[in-house]
């Protein structure tokens, strides 16, 4: 049997126009600072051991990249997703981010085994909560594969 492949982790790096309060948006949502990764251009925040999402000012991500940073208000170039453990769960991160200043761009999604709900922060970027019972989805899934 082979061995399993190591885990991999993923670093989100996202422009912010205020570096303090994206911070204090993140940490809202439950996100940790890790103290490590920090300076006075740019914040790691910690969502899990595995998912980090790096805050940068403006200034600081246009130093890794010759494009312009689009206007995440406007435009979306990309929608993020990260689970919860439940349904309800996904309702307390979601009202957290809207209780911190996010707002919910898009309606909420029941489709009995996934449930969703988004936010975006500050800066505008889309973020997906979402709880989905694997069982029942490949149940499902099954089912309209056999029909």
């Amino acid at each position: 049997m082979p061995d399993a492949p190591t885990p991999k982790m993923i670093f989100i790096n996202l422009p912010v126009k205020d570096l303090s309060a994206a911070i204090d948006f993140y940490e809202a949502v439950g996100a940790v600072r890790n103290k490590d990764f920090c300076s006075e251009d740019s914040q790691m925040m910690s969502l899990s051991d595995a998912i980090h999402v790096m805050l940068l000012t403006h200034e600081r991500f246009a130093s890794f990249t010759p494009r312009r940073i689009p206007n995440a208000h406007e435009t979306a170039q990309v929608l993020l997703a990260i689970s919860e453990e439940s349904r309800a769960a996904v309702d307390v991160t979601t009202e957290k981010a809207l209780a911190a200043g996010g707002t919910e761009p898009n309606p909420s999604q029941d489709h009995g085994f996934m449930y969703g709900r988004s936010f975006a922060d500050l800066d505008g970027h889309i973020w997906e909560v979402t709880w989905m019972d694997v069982e029942a989805a490949l149940a499902t899934h099954q089912r309209e594969v056999a029909a």
